[in-house]
């Protein structure tokens, strides 16, 4: 179990079903051809996005001579921001100003599949927390490369539900939507706490002492 809570984790937080409404309204006025390519580049742009941090972000921190404890602080805090979002039915990497881009690169005719979409709706800050930080409990390199697996199932998720994407709005409806966007945000909320939980044992051994009390 412990190894599936990093894709548990992704799948939480880039929850590509709470980003179909945007999907749909950026791509309105898209061709079946020009939202078929859309599709491609934000579920390959996904994986990347994923892949890289886990393979790179170690190394990314420890240039910037960032303590893995404090980045699991950070990186906890920014997961229970994603999540109390996701808990008000609102994607957990959406901000207005990405939104309003993504409506005017529409409007100039602009592809959207990298930005918004993709980063930072599907992918952001949360997500390369995430892929880090379960990066540094690897061991073995089978370990990391099953973290860039989830990549790829990531990448693929992302794909079958925005080809889907008609279907699943009929189906669910925005309440639908919303109340998975909220299912979604409890199971981040509670990893979020565990992750927050662990880094602030590891800053302060006084307090793990208490605990095993």
């Amino acid at each position: 179990m412990e190894l599936f809570k990093p894709l548990i984790a992704l799948l939480a937080i880039v929850n590509p079903i709470g980003v179909i409404p945007f999907f749909i309204h950026f791509t309105q006025n898209f061709s079946r051809q020009q939202r078929q390519h859309t599709i491609r580049v934000s579920a390959f742009t996904a994986f990347i996005v994923v892949a890289v941090s886990a393979v790179a972000g170690l190394k990314v921190i420890e240039f910037f001579n960032i303590s893995l404890p404090s980045f699991q602080v950070g990186g906890g805090t920014l997961l229970l921001i994603s999540a109390i979002q996701m808990l008000n039915a609102q994607p957990a990497e959406s901000r207005q100003e990405d939104v309003q881009e993504g409506a005017s690169k529409v409007d100039a005719g602009a592809s959207i599949a990298v930005v918004p979409l993709t980063i930072p709706l599907l992918t952001g800050p949360a997500t390369i927390s995430t892929m880090v930080i379960y990066a540094e409990k690897t061991r073995h390199w089978w370990e990391q490369a099953a973290l860039v697996g989830y990549g790829v199932v990531v990448g693929l998720v992302t794909f079958a539900v925005f080809s889907a994407s008609g279907r699943i709005a009929r189906v669910l409806g925005q309440t639908g939507i919303n109340i998975m966007t909220r299912l979604m945000g409890l199971i981040l909320a509670a990893l979020a706490v565990e992750l927050l939980a662990d880094g602030l044992t590891k800053l302060f051994p006084v307090l793990a002492s208490h605990l095993a009390r």
